[in-house]
C-alpha cells in the first residue's frame, strides 16, 4: 500500500493514527534540530517532521530530498503548534518514523508554487510541471465539475448524449477547417468539424429529439485570448421547439451551473437585448451591463457647427464617465492614446467636462457655445463632475472604438467585478452581412438558420434587411454561447444557399447529405452551442481560456510540451500520395 489517506486529508480527529502518505517534496525548512517537510498531492499539503533527537538518520536522508521528489512516509498524527490556518491540514503534522524514496527529481525550471516564476512559454513546455500547481489543479477540477453538472441538468431534461465523427466533409464556411488526408483514398481529404451542425440537424430528422454534447471542435484560425484551434462545445440541438422554449430551457442550465458550482441564486429571466440595441448603446453585439456609460449619438447635435472632423463624420457618439471630471491632462492624453491604437483605429477623441456650477468646457469650445454644449449634458444626462468622451467616424468603426473605450473606462473605474455576473440574450441578429471584398453575403452565424418568419418575404429582394430567428448568450461581455431555429424545408434551404452566392452544384456538393435529409420528414428544429472553456474559464475569473484546457497551445498554434506541428517522415508522405514543395512555401512566404 502506496498509501492510507491522501495529503489533503488528516485532520484534528485523527490525532494518533499511524498513516502512509506518498507525494511530491513541495518545500523543505532545515531548522537545527528540525525539519519540516511539505508534502503534496492533488488533494492538498501536509507537514512533515523530523526530529533530529528521535531519529538523527532519517532527519539527515530528509534534508537531502529536493523539490519534487517523490516519496512514501509512515509516521503519526500529532497536534501542530504552530497551526496554519491557510491550509484545511494545518492544525496536524504527521511525526515521520520511516522515509521511502520513491523517485527523485532534477530541479525543475520554475517553482511549482502559486505564483511561479515561470513565464507562459516555459509552463507550456513544461505543462505537466504546471499542472501541478493549485491554481491549474483548482482549474481542471472546476471544469470536471462544470461537465458533471451540465449532463446532471441535461438528463434531467430528457436530453441524449449522443458522438459524432471526427473526420467530415470540408464544407469551409467561416473559418477554415483542419485537413486531414486519407491512405485509403489517395488525393482526397476529410476535415476536422468546426463544430457537429450538420449531424446534430440529421439527428432531428433521425427522431432523436434531445440531443446534448461535450465535444471536441477544430477551427483553424488566428487565436488570442478566448481562442483556440481545438476547444470544447456543449452543443445542444431540439425538435418540435420554438425560439423562447429553446431559451428557457437553456437558461436552466446556466442557472443550475451557477447554483450547483458557484453557490449563486439567479432567480430573475435574464434579460432579452436585440442586436440593433446592443450596438447602438453598447457598440457591440455582446455588452457589459455590469455597468451603465451606455453609448448617445450625438450626429444630430454636433454637425454643421464648421468643425470639420464633426461635420464630416458618419457618425459621431459618446460616452459619459461618471464623476471623471477632474481627468487630468495626462490622464486625457493616455485615454486619446489607447483609442489612437491601431487595432481600435479612432483619429482621436474629443472631451467636455461638467464644471461644478454646471457649465460645460469642451476642447472644441471655439466651435461650439455654452447652448450647444448644453445639449450634449442633456443627451448624455450629465451631472456636475462628470466626463464626456466623444469619437467621430465610419458608424461601425466608432461604434466599435467607443465599445473599447467604454470597457477600458470601466477596467480603470474598478466597474467590472469579476464576481457579479449579469447574463444576456441578444436576439434578431441579421441574417447575413455583406463583404466589400467578395462582393457577397455571408452568413452571420451559418448557413442554417433561419430568418425570421415575418422576414422571409425579403430573402430574395432585401436579404440585407432579413433578421434571423437566432440569439447568442452574453455574460460580462463574453460571448458564452450562440445558436438559432434551423431551417428544415429544403425549398427554403435552397433560397438561404443561393443568397450566400452558392450554385446549385456548389450547394448539392458541400451539402446535399443534409438537403436530401429534409425530403424525408424533418420536423421544425433548433439549437445552441456553449463555448465550455470560456464558461469554465468565466467561472474561474480568467481573462484566458488557456489556464482553463490540460494541454493548450500557444498564440501560433504550437504545442511546446510535444513540439507539433512537425514534419512527418518520407514514409508516411509517400504513403499518402503527398509531395511538399518547400520551395514553393519559401517562395510564397518571401513574397
Amino acid at each position: 500500500m502506496y498509501r492510507t489517506h491522501s495529503c489533503g486529508e488528516l485532520r484534528i480527529k485523527d490525532l494518533n493514527k499511524e498513516v502512509i502518505l506518498s507525494g511530491w517534496v513541495q518545500q523543505s525548512r532545515d531548522l537545527g534540530g528540525m525539519t519540516f517537510i511539505d508534502l503534496r498531492d492533488r488533494y492538498g499539503i501536509t507537514q512533515l517532521v523530523f526530529n533530529m533527537d528521535v531519529n538523527s538518520g532519517l532527519c539527515l536522508e530528509a534534508r537531502e530530498l529536493g523539490r519534487e521528489y517523490v516519496v512514501q512516509i509512515k509516521g503519526k498524527v500529532t497536534e501542530r503548534s504552530n497551526k496554519n490556518k491557510n491550509i484545511p491540514t494545518g492544525d496536524i503534522e504527521i511525526i515521520v518514523s520511516d522515509l521511502n524514496i520513491l523517485n527523485r527529481s532534477d530541479l525543475p525550471p520554475f517553482t511549482i508554487i502559486t505564483d511561479t516564476d515561470g513565464g507562459d512559454e516555459l509552463r507550456m513546455k513544461y505543462r505537466y510541471l504546471d499542472l501541478r500547481r493549485e491554481p491549474l489543479k483548482r482549474n481542471m477540477i472546476l471544469r470536471h465539475r462544470m461537465a458533471k453538472e451540465t449532463r446532471k441538468y441535461m438528463d434531467s431534461q430528457g436530453f441524449i448524449e449522443i458522438e459524432t465523427p471526427f473526420l467530415i466533409k470540408s464544407t469551409p464556411e467561416g473559418a477554415r477547417d483542419f485537413i486531414v488526408p486519407s491512405r485509403m483514398s489517395p488525393g482526397e481529404f476529410y476535415a476536422l468539424p468546426q463544430s457537429p451542425q450538420t449531424f446534430k440537424q440529421i439527428l432531428m430528422v433521425a427522431g432523436y429529439d434531445k440531443y446534448y454534447q461535450i465535444v471536441r471542435c477544430f477551427r483553424d484560425e488566428d487565436l488570442r485570448a478566448d481562442r483556440q484551434p481545438e476547444f470544447t462545445q456543449i452543443d445542444c440541438e431540439m425538435s418540435f421547439v420554438t425560439q423562447d422554449e429553446i431559451l428557457n430551457t437553456f437558461e436552466g442550465l446556466i442557472k443550475h451551473l451557477f447554483k450547483s458550482v458557484k453557490g449563486i441564486d439567479i432567480h430573475d429571466s435574464f434579460e432579452r437585448m436585440s442586436y440593433k440595441d446592443a450596438m447602438d448603446n453598447y457598440g457591440s453585439d455582446k455588452p457589459d451591463l455590469r455597468f451603465g456609460m451606455q453609448i448617445k449619438n450625438l450626429t444630430d447635435l454636433v454637425k454643421g457647427k464648421g468643425f470639420g472632423i464633426f461635420d464630416n463624420a458618419e457618425y459621431t457618439g459618446g460616452i459619459c464617465a461618471k464623476g471623471c471630471g477632474d481627468y487630468s491632462r495626462k490622464q486625457l492624453d493616455e485615454l486619446t492614446g489607447f483609442v489612437r491604437r491601431p487595432q481600435i483605429g479612432a483619429k482621436g477623441l474629443v472631451y467636455a467636462r461638467v464644471l461644478e456650477n454646471g457649465t460645460v468646457r469642451s476642447s472644441v469650445d471655439k466651435f461650439y457655445s455654452a447652448q450647444d454644449l448644453g445639449t450634449w449634458s442633456e443627451r448624455f444626462n450629465a451631472a456636475k463632475g462628470d466626463l464626456m468622451l466623444i469619437l467621430a467616424g465610419e458608424r461601425y468603426q466608432t461604434l466599435s472604438a467607443l465599445n473599447e473605450l467604454r470597457l477600458e473606462l470601466g477596467k480603470r473605474l474598478g466597474l467590472r467585478d469579476k464576481n457579479r455576473f449579469i447574463p444576456l440574450w441578444v436576439v434578431d441578429f441579421p441574417l447575413l452581412e455583406w463583404d466589400d471584398e467578395t462582393k457577397r453575403y455571408y452568413a452571420m452565424h451559418h448557413p442554417f438558420t433561419s430568418p425570421k418568419p415575418e422576414d422571409m418575404a425579403m430573402l430574395e429582394t432585401s436579404p440585407g434587411d432579413v433578421r434571423a430567428n437566432a440569439y447568442d448568450l452574453v455574460i460580462n461581455g463574453i460571448e458564452i454561447g450562440g445558436g438559432s431555429i434551423r431551417i428544415h424545408n429544403k425549398d427554403l434551404q435552397q433560397k438561404m444557399f443561393k443568397a450566400l452566392g452558392f450554385t446549385e452544384k456548389e450547394a448539392q456538393h458541400q451539402f446535399g447529405f443534409l438537403m436530401d435529409a429534409f425530403r424525408y420528414g424533418a420536423p421544425p428544429h433548433g439549437g445552441i452551442a456553449f463555448g465550455f472553456d470560456r464558461l469554465v474559464s468565466l467561472f474561474a475569473g480568467l481573462d484566458s481560456i488557456r489556464d482553463v484546457i490540460a494541454f493548450p497551445k500557444n498564440n501560433v498554434g504550437k504545442d511546446v510540451m510535444i513540439d507539433t506541428p512537425s514534419a512527418i517522415s518520407e514514409e508516411q508522405l509517400k504513403e499518402l500520395k503527398i509531395q511538399i514543395n518547400l520551395q514553393n512555401q519559401k517562395k510564397t512566404r518571401e513574397s
